[in-house]
């Protein structure tokens, strides 16, 4: 027993002389808040390359890994609904990206979305052109941002349509 004390008083010795301190509690949560960063950022860029590939998308020039970073990606099929967001879609409008899964992107918008804006962007997909536009759309708690999109159809190695690719970022 005496063996398990003189242990004991070793230890409290060793970690009273230590000048390093014990960090406090609250840092951890930077730090987790950081690793699920990562992780959906590393998550996001690997389900769009998959999303790339399987759909034998022709090459293009966006850098994904910086826009994943600066902005909102949102990927919808060639009808309209969407099959990927980015995990950063929640800072934008609190809306994660489960809940805007097999949804049109009109979901977004309301009373207060410009409609000549809405039947430009329309237009421009029916005529599978790229464009930009800012618009009015809807957070989730049903308050109002601007949203600056540059929208890009995408077309496969044939030359089909395959999917719609948006970049998205509060004015």
């Amino acid at each position: 027993m005496s063996d398990l004390r003189q242990y004991e008083e070793t230890i409290a010795l060793y970690n009273s002389n230590l000048k390093s301190k014990s960090t406090p509690v609250n840092s951890w949560d930077f730090h987790n808040n950081f690793l699920n960063q990562v992780r959906n950022f590393s998550f996001d860029l690997n389900k769009l390359t998959a999303i790339a590939e399987q759909s034998k998308w022709s090459v293009n020039n966006w850098d994904l890994k910086n826009s994943l970073k600066e902005e909102v990606i949102i990927v919808t099929d060639a009808k309209l609904k969407i099959v990927f967001a980015s995990h950063n879609i929640i800072e934008m409008n609190g809306y994660k990206p489960a809940e805007v899964i097999g949804n049109s992107p009109r979901m977004f918008q309301g009373q207060a979305t410009n409609e000549a804006t809405s039947n430009e962007i329309r237009k421009a997909i029916i005529e599978l052109r790229s464009f930009e536009k800012t618009i009015i759309n809807y957070k989730k708690n049903g308050d109002i941002y601007e949203c600056l999109i540059k929208g890009y159809p995408i077309f496969d190695i044939k030359g089909d349509l395959t999917h719609y690719i948006a970049f998205e970022k509060a004015a």
